[in-house]
């Protein structure tokens, strides 16, 4: 079913579905951005498929329309009952439950409008374990893209790290705010996450954990930041030395490559 403008008030109030605000739902009704927003997820034949909050099926509606196995996870059972509805002669797997408890790990492409507060933790879930997935393309509040984007500055941290060990991250356009049901009050943008495949998963990870854990403290120097990880003085002043970094650097200088020759020095120790 396409969601646009002309259906969204009907549907919501037929089936009793007005947008929780606990979940953070704003519902996209704007039947065009929603099938650009699948187009560029560049989906193959047979490909499995993830969607990630569909809600009412903005998404859905045109993802069901590609030869692909789609499989769709919403945390809220009025949403999932409604979509089984809706799609029970296509085939669309949906499965009621929260996406970081899901396995995620046989998807090769991920799609979704994700929720303010929970975007950071669902993104790094989906990033350390749905190792088949070689393409993400997210929406998310247009204020909060730089967390993941930036490789310096106030605004970087260590999912960001991830997401340039592993690959890419590339902004695709904005989506304004009127293009919701409720309109939120700010404005959306779509990216894509692009996974390289030779890259060492298992170093890009142990090298976000090590930024994760440098992170804690971002107003401290990454001396003083190594020595309560490491706890161990020495070691953190020979790491600095051996590596170049000036230890007076805070956590958001370095970048994600020297995360991970952090953590490959440590691994020897």
């Amino acid at each position: 079913m396409e969601i646009n403008r002309s259906n969204i008030f009907e549907i919501v109030n037929k089936a009793d579905l007005k947008p929780d605000k606990d979940y953070g739902q704003n519902f996209l009704v704007e039947s065009d951005i929603s099938k650009k927003i699948v187009n560029t997820l560049s989906i193959k034949e047979k490909e499995s498929v993830l969607e990630v909050g569909p809600g009412l099926g903005s998404l859905t509606h045109f993802l069901a329309e590609l030869d692909c196995l789609i499989t769709v996870v919403d945390i809220d059972q009025r949403m999932t009952n409604f979509l089984r509805v809706v799609y029970q002669e296509k085939n669309v797997e949906i499965i009621e439950n929260d996406i970081r408890k899901t396995d995620v790990s046989k998807y090769e492409k991920i799609i979704g409008n994700l929720p303010y507060n929970i975007t950071t933790e669902t993104i790094q879930y989906l990033l350390l374990n749905a190792s088949r997935c070689q393409r993400m393309v997210f929406m998310i509040q247009s204020e909060t893209l730089n967390h993941f984007y930036d490789v310096s500055g106030k605004e970087y941290g260590p999912t960001s790290v991830l997401i340039h060990l592993l690959g890419n991250i590339e902004k695709l356009f904005v989506v304004k705010a009127g293009s919701f049901y409720p309109v939120p009050k700010c404005n959306s943008t779509v990216f894509s996450i692009n996974i390289d495949t030779r890259v060492d998963r298992f170093a890009a990870i142990k090298a976000f954990k090590v930024a994760k854990q440098l992170f804690l403290n971002r107003r401290k120097t990454i001396l003083n930041n190594l020595v309560n990880y490491l706890n161990n003085k020495d070691l953190a002043n020979e790491l600095c030395e051996d590596l170049k970094i000036n230890p007076l650097f805070r956590p958001e200088q370095l970048s994600p490559e020297m995360y991970l020759a952090i953590s490959e020095y440590l691994s020897t120790k």
